[in-house]
């Protein structure tokens, strides 16, 4: 006998809109497992010593996933939380996108599982830029929304990134964890996300990569530095000019939780001293595509910012890819 569900009503968005002048996030959300590991236990693992993680790359405590916790809960979580905190309804978010590279398995893809279990008739596809994979989704949620082709969009990155380290790998183990962070993105009648800065270099992917011999994590940690560190400040900078604003004019600087001696050299190249900068790695760790939004909701949480606020956004990592956009706070 056949048990298999009766047909559904396939759920076409194909509503004609018009172009939008703008695009803005008007909602955040966040979702940080429960479970905490703090230096002592990652050191154990990893054969170190648990001042040389603070020392080396700046964390002190991370958030590892329950079981239970998995890619797409934890976005849906995030992406709940995101339209609670715009008082928006599922009914007007007509495309998700998921910004992950942590997914367990390519297929099915996480995005329409996000968008099913928040009931959003929604159009749902994953995008794959890791750790910059967040500002790469707010760019293409800017655009669907901007061209009409999307009435509301939900940008939503997590990662459960301890599937992928070696909890003994000093260069990995010690550094990487799991989280997820969510933006609603609607119409405006004025910019509210402006022009993205990006770009990628594949001739250095070897530098972050996860051979699938191994199905673990690699990472050539020293090179990866001097380049985040030295050689992306033109993207910052490419950034600013796009929104036409100094950065002395920014009131925060959100750049990707990788390392904080790397988040120390990029907020002095801005050389805005009286700006916020966000160093959400100490408490969360490197969560990948989610510490972006992760350090964003954080930040405008401990009031540091508020709505209408300038916030430059700074993505970089495995690819390798890069992406920076100023965005207003909602």
């Amino acid at each position: 006998m056949d048990e298999s569900p009766g047909p559904r009503r396939v759920v076409v968005n194909a509503i004609r809109r018009p172009p939008s002048e703008g695009a803005r996030i008007v909602g955040l959300g966040a979702y940080r497992p429960a479970r905490v590991v703090g230096n002592e236990e990652a050191a154990t693992a990893a054969d170190v010593d648990a001042q040389w993680i603070a020392q080396r790359v700046g964390v002190r405590e991370r958030r590892y996933a329950e079981p239970a916790d998995t890619v797409v809960s934890m976005a849906a979580e995030a992406g709940r939380a995101a339209l609670k905190d715009a008082a928006a309804d599922a009914a007007q978010v007509d495309t998700v996108i998921l910004a992950t590279c942590s997914m367990p398995s390519p297929m099915p893809n996480g995005a329409a599982q996000v968008a099913a279990a928040l009931s959003c008739p929604a159009a749902g596809f994953d995008l794959n830029a890791a750790c910059s994979g967040f500002n790469h989704g707010l760019a293409v949620a800017d655009a669907l929304v901007r061209a009409g082709t999307s009435g509301g969009v939900l940008v939503v990155a997590a990662e459960r990134m301890t599937d992928w380290v070696a909890p003994h790998d000093r260069d990995t183990g010690p550094i990487f964890a799991d989280g997820a962070a969510a933006a609603l993105v609607l119409p405006s009648s004025e910019p509210g996300i402006f022009p993205v800065a990006w770009g990628s270099d594949g001739t250095k992917a070897g530098l972050i990569a996860i051979p699938a011999a191994t199905g673990r994590m690699e990472i050539q940690g020293r090179q990866v530095f001097r380049w985040a560190a030295n050689a992306l400040a033109p993207v910052v900078d490419a950034a600013c000019d796009l929104a036409r604003i100094t950065p002395r004019d920014l009131k925060a600087f959100v750049p990707h939780q990788a390392n904080l001696r790397i988040i120390d050299a990029q907020a002095q190249h801005l050389g805005a001293p009286a700006i916020a900068v966000a160093r959400d790695i100490t408490g969360s760790g490197n969560t990948c595509a989610a510490s972006v939004p992760l350090a964003l909701d954080a930040l405008r949480r401990s009031g540091e910012i508020t709505s209408g606020d300038p916030v430059l956004l700074f993505g970089f990592g495995a690819g390798l890819t890069y992406a920076a956009q100023i965005v207003l706070c909602p």
